[in-house]
């Protein structure tokens, strides 16, 4: 079947879809989800020009940075993408979801980090999405932050362990990795430090409640001293707002606040607040394959779909092009 009459198919089924007005909520997000379903419905995103690498991060706990960063490489991989997540939390919640056994003693970020492991002994393959690969994360990475103190070039570990596992990968004719994702803890320690050196883009997740932007100026400011000494490639790319309720005025307000101040970052696609969401990591599982055809997946396909039809990362005036497959710092 051709591009062309797959897209007339798809506007044939989408217009065939009853329209359903605010009278009847629960009628209208069924038709909603029903056209959603059918747009996104096995279509595969366009690859980056080359490996874009994202830090998950947020000092606030609760604001759904892990959730995030394991729908979101879910997305993209279920869409023909090859994606790496890094578990960089000591509560290895990245790992629970995604179905990676990491109890202590697992090779893990710990080991990446703190005994300079090979990055490509450490990943493991995700047995739901072929194309899904994670970095696990054991309780031993509660240590690190003041083990890595004592360390040379403590900040570029992380880094520097990436870029060689790029190259491994093309080493061994395997293929590029598209997109990688690292899970930050919720502080600003050495371990988010290592995540912010490593990566190019700062992907942000901001809950749509009271307080939302509290505490946001302190971490744009370890985000502006970073790329001041450590990474000038670094910048916030992408906010998501998360577990949004749009029947609340709060959450509308909230919305509208983000966007008045990221015009430009903030993605239109917003994360409901959604129990298939919160169900999935109990069955190691994202809600990308635990419940594929919910409106949580859904958001997460069209944020997914959102990031890959944005401009490839920038390099800043003035700065050096960040590592991927090319050489890491010294």
């Amino acid at each position: 079947m051709t591009i062309s009459s797959e897209e007339d198919r798809r506007r044939a089924l989408i217009d065939a879809i009853p329209q359903a007005d605010e009278s009847t909520p629960l009628a209208a997000q069924l038709a909603e989800d029903a056209r959603r379903r059918i747009t996104l419905s096995g279509q595969r995103f366009p690859a980056p020009e080359q490996t874009r690498v994202f830090t998950i991060a947020n000092q606030k706990g609760g604001v759904g940075k892990t959730t995030t960063s394991v729908n979101l490489a879910a997305a993209l991989a279920t869409a023909g993408l090859q994606v790496l997540v890094i578990d960089n939390d000591p509560q290895g919640n990245a790992s629970t979801a995604l179905d990676i056994d990491h109890p202590s003693g697992t090779p893990s970020t710990y080991d990446v980090l703190i005994n300079d492991a090979p990055m490509a002994e450490v990943v493991q393959r995700n047995e739901h999405i072929d194309n899904l690969h994670v970095v696990p994360s054991t309780i031993d990475l509660s240590g690190a932050e003041i083990e890595l103190v004592s360390l040379v070039a403590r900040e570029n570990r992380l880094r520097n362990a990436l870029a060689e596992y790029l190259r491994h990968r093309s080493r061994m004719g395997e293929p590029r990795l598209d997109y990688v994702f690292i899970d930050c803890p919720p502080s600003l320690g050495l371990l988010t430090v290592n995540a912010f050196v490593a990566a190019r883009e700062v992907l942000i997740p901001i809950q749509t409640e009271y307080y939302a932007l509290e505490g946001l100026s302190q971490l744009l400011n370890n985000i502006a001293l970073i790329q001041a000494h450590l990474n000038p490639a670094l910048h916030v790319s992408t906010i998501i707002l998360t577990m949004y309720d749009g029947r609340t005025n709060l959450a509308r307000q909230v919305v509208e606040e983000v966007r008045e101040h990221f015009p430009g970052e903030t993605l239109r696609a917003t994360i409901p607040r959604s129990v298939r969401i919160s169900e999935a990591p109990g069955h190691g599982q994202t809600v990308l394959t635990y419940d594929p055809g919910s409106t949580g997946a859904l958001a997460y396909l069209e944020a997914a779909r959102e990031i890959c039809r944005r401009s490839h990362p920038r390099t800043p005036a003035g700065g050096a092009p960040h590592p991927t497959e090319g050489e890491a710092h010294e």
